[in-house]
């Protein structure tokens, strides 16, 4: 990203100009997660488990949302299988950060609540699995999904819809 700091807020859209075209690259084919991989190494992140959000979420989170907190944060979760394209959701919306807190964190929230309650290994071997075959079938949803309303269903086609 190019003056991040300067321009925008915290939510980052597909069409956003802090962006360059390297960028959008390594996002569009998630290289930009390769770098995660470090952290996994260094135990400080898991391969599955919540992503991290930003502190000013954080610092709203529930006494209920704050059991995310005890889990140790991953490269994917059941946000990231159910919402694999945040940045076209957001770039379809004139505020982002708006789109972001209506539209998806509270979903997010309660996948993310749903991970930290029924964490095991089984429940990460499936998500690693799953988040492999969204990367080839992007309209595929898992059976645990399929009560939340995708807000995307392919990368050229969005469904803005209160979730």
């Amino acid at each position: 990203m190019k003056n991040a700091e300067k321009i925008g807020g915290t939510s980052t859209p597909g069409d956003d100009p802090r962006i360059t075209a390297v960028g959008k690259f390594l996002r569009q084919y998630k290289l930009d997660e390769l770098p995660q991989l470090i952290n996994v190494l260094l135990c400080e992140m898991s391969h599955v488990g919540p992503r991290p959000e930003v502190q000013q979420y954080v610092d709203i989170y529930t006494e209920e949302e704050k059991n995310i907190l005890q889990v140790r944060p991953g490269i994917t979760d059941w946000a990231s299988i159910w919402n694999s394209y945040e940045g076209a959701v957001l770039a379809q919306n004139p505020d982002p950060d708006k789109a972001y807190e209506e539209l998806i964190r509270p979903t997010k929230l309660k996948l993310q609540l749903m991970y930290a309650r029924n964490n095991s290994i089984v429940v990460d071997i499936r998500l690693i699995f799953y988040m492999l075959y969204r990367l080839f079938r992007s309209d595929w949803i898992p059976p645990e999904l399929a009560s939340y309303p995708p807000l995307i269903k392919k990368q050229s086609s969005i469904i803005i819809s209160r979730v």
